[in-house]
């Protein structure tokens, strides 16, 4: 199966996209038996258990840039931060921008794009949030994060703070490169996309792996695409 990882692979039509969009209680979620819902950050930092389930939105226009990034078929988008935590929306909408718009992302499939918005109608929204929140905000689907997974439900991409502030013990690199799987990941089941996993020993592993679980021989990865514009593939699994 390892040729897979050389070819191109082009995200769902719209058509497809709006069916994900209706029926999704996504696969994204991995099924947790230890819930831990204190962590300390790379600086040390602890992640709060739950939060007030209360949300701010970024101001669209401050950090994050102006106008669409990708091809014609752009997505709306908007980042929200649970209230009372220590991260900036702003800052975090920054974060998110850059990994859409990075030549590695979706964009290159040369059909998505992407537009963050503080108000008006989005296709998707993509909240940060404690563990608990995440829980609850999960659970309402059927999906049992155990506060330490990120989920995609519907039109909301979920993430985990604690894994925002933690990472991963699998992601080896940079902070900076986890936070890019973690939305690569979870915009890619907005998108349409299934769950992957590793083609060969020492291939870099697809976006669409579950690379928390372990990575099966793989390197971690944190984009769907590498630097020629070829989709980081790998056999579909549930």
């Amino acid at each position: 199966m390892s040729h897979q990882a050389n070819h191109r692979h082009r995200a769902p039509s719209p058509g497809r996209r709006r069916l994900a969009a209706t029926v999704l209680a996504t696969v994204a979620a991995t099924t947790v038996t230890a819930a831990l819902y204190w962590a300390a950050d790379r600086e040390g930092k602890a992640t709060a258990a739950a939060g007030p389930g209360s949300f701010t939105t970024a101001r669209a226009h401050l950090g994050t840039g102006r106008g669409p990034t990708g091809a014609s078929d752009v997505m709306r988008y908007r980042v929200q931060v649970e209230d009372g935590v220590d991260l900036n929306a702003e800052k975090a909408a920054l974060a998110i921008r850059k990994v859409l718009a990075d030549p590695r992302g979706w964009t290159a499939d040369g059909e998505s794009g992407f537009e963050p918005v503080a108000t008006g109608a989005v296709d998707f929204t993509v909240k940060i949030a404690t563990p608990g929140t995440v829980d609850k905000l999960c659970g309402a689907a059927g999906l049992d994060t155990g506060g330490e997974v990120n989920c995609t439900v519907g039109n909301d991409v979920i993430v985990n703070l604690k894994r925002w502030q933690s990472g991963s013990p699998q992601f080896k690199g940079p902070i900076t490169e986890y936070r890019a799987l973690i939305i690569n990941h979870e915009v890619g089941h907005r998108l349409g996309h299934g769950h992957e996993t590793c083609p060969r020993e020492g291939a870099p592993a697809p976006v669409m792996m579950q690379q928390i679980k372990g990575l099966k021989g793989c390197v971690a990865n944190a984009w769907p695409y590498d630097r020629d514009g070829t989709y980081v593939a790998g056999p579909a699994v549930p």
